[in-house]
């Protein structure tokens, strides 16, 4: 177990003294006990997404829509492997795929009926179960999205 100093708290409230404080790591060093799944979005999401558009992005590319995946950290002790990860995924796969129908419309276009067989057609699981923290002094930062006022506007 590495231990780190952890540095007296500062004034972050300006962007470029926030900068400032920091150093950056020049290579991968520090590891924090989290794994990492991504899911990403297959053809059939994709098709999903033109189907229901009112207003479709016209050439939108599979590889477009997954540039900016929503990733997700684990305990590490429940996510250990490739295997322990999809498992874990798979017990909340409506949880899952229902934030992923919402990152691009609101409810009223899902489909009717979602499956665990449709899940896994529409998304594949990326585990990746070392995370390095590439800035260690900043602070890492919690946001409670259910908190937010949701908004009826669609997210894309």
């Amino acid at each position: 177990m590495v231990h780190r100093y952890i540095p007296e708290p500062k004034d972050y409230n300006s962007p470029l003294q926030s900068f400032k404080a920091f150093a950056m790591s020049d290579h991968p060093r520090f590891t924090i006990n989290r794994s990492m799944i991504a899911l990403v979005p297959e053809q059939p999401f994709l098709d999903w997404i033109q189907a229901v558009d009112p207003q479709p992005v016209a050439g939108l590319t599979l590889e477009q829509v997954r540039e900016d995946q929503s990733v997700f950290l684990l305990p590490e002790e429940l996510a250990d492997t490739h295997e322990n990860a999809v498992h874990w995924v798979e017990k909340r796969w409506q949880d899952f795929f229902e934030f992923m129908l919402g990152e691009w419309f609101d409810d009223s276009a899902w489909p009717e009926e979602l499956s665990l067989k449709m899940f896994r057609e529409w998304f594949s699981v990326r585990y990746h179960s070392m995370v390095f923290d590439m800035a260690p002094d900043v602070p890492v930062m919690h946001d409670d999205w259910d908190d937010e006022d949701d908004s009826s506007e669609l997210l894309h």
